[in-house]
């Protein structure tokens, strides 16, 4: 329950709702102001077929933490989840978490993170870790993974944010992705420019590399802020 790991570990437990006035361009305009401070990974809740999807866990952690970034995930204790936030923890970085309260319900949460923020709703937990980090990264992971990153990418696509998008491809786990992603773009469903905002590398340090140097290609988004 949501009260014994506020009891057991005295972390910080805070709710998100989303505001009438909470708007995409709002989101663009904070996107815009940042710097590069935290990042949120997506990954699978289980640990996969192979121990090198944890160990790719623990180096994208280490990477994490050698270069000062926070860590901004969906909070669970879990799968290469739980790995990635206890190694940045165990190193003195920070983990902040974001679960929905049905999952914080069932006990998945992360018992010793930096943060816990439990939000109403899964789209609310979505917009609350978009809107805290400055760039977003996926490691192995399954649907849930997927839907986020294809999500947050597309934000970047429509203009509502200008932060990095990639993929940490591990052991090839995102070749099939990656070849049907370039497959896309060559019929012409994705323009190469848009292709090209997800960055994909297989080291954790080259990626948070290019994000640091990371600009946004100087087109016309499909959705200018004022429109939104």
């Amino acid at each position: 329950m949501i009260a014994d790991v506020v009891a057991k570990t005295k972390i910080r437990l805070a709710a998100f709702r989303f505001s009438a006035e909470y708007t995409p361009s709002q989101f663009a305009t904070k996107a815009e102001m940042t710097r590069l401070s935290s990042i949120c990974i997506y990954c699978g809740s289980s640990s996969g077929r192979t121990e090198l999807y944890g160990a790719t866990a623990l180096a994208m952690a280490e990477a994490l933490v050698s270069r000062n970034l926070r860590l901004i995930y969906g909070g669970a204790g879990i799968g290469i989840m739980g790995t990635v936030a206890d190694q940045v923890l165990k190193l003195g970085g920070q983990a902040i978490g974001v679960i929905p309260k049905a999952l914080a319900h069932k006990e998945v949460a992360h018992p010793n993170l930096t943060e816990l923020h439990v939000t109403q709703s899964m789209h609310e937990r979505k917009m609350l870790m978009a809107e805290m980090a400055d760039g977003f990264i996926a490691l192995p992971g399954g649907i849930g993974t997927l839907e986020e990153l294809f999500e947050i990418w597309t934000w970047a696509q429509l203009g509502f944010h200008n932060k990095p998008c990639g993929l940490l491809n591990v052991a090839g786990y995102y070749d099939g992705l990656i070849s049907f992603l370039d497959h896309v773009a060559a019929e012409q469903f994705v323009k190469p420019h848009h292709r090209a905002m997800l960055m994909v590398e297989t080291d954790p340090q080259l990626l948070l590399g290019r994000y640091a140097s990371y600009q946004p290609p100087a087109v016309k988004h499909w959705v200018d802020k004022d429109e939104t």
